[in-house]
């Protein structure tokens, strides 16, 4: 018989390694993932809060045409060391890139 994966064995697998947390107020939370529970309160290492911020690009294309585009950039707001993340405020948390 085969052994199902669960959700959280996915997220022990990136333990000790850097990962990106989104949160619900918009930000993101990069850092080393040192532990978590059950209702993914998760502590951070070596942690770095980010802001997300949208700008909206015009491009002339001719006389006629314009093309409007959003970039969204990250900026780091702050280092935040060693943090702990209470997990209802937590979106998702996925590996760092």
């Amino acid at each position: 018989m085969m052994e199902q994966s669960r959700p959280l064995d996915a997220l022990n697998k990136a333990r000790n390694k850097r990962v990106v947390v989104d949160l619900k107020n918009q930000k993101q939370v990069i850092g080393t993932l040192i532990s978590f529970d059950i209702h993914i309160n998760t502590v951070l290492d070596n942690a770095e809060e980010y802001e997300a911020r949208t700008t909206k690009v015009v491009k002339q294309v001719d006389d006629k045409t314009r093309e409007e585009t959003t970039q969204t950039e990250l900026h780091l707001k702050k280092k935040l060391g060693t943090v702990f993340l209470r997990g209802d405020t937590i979106i998702s948390i996925s590996p760092e890139k």
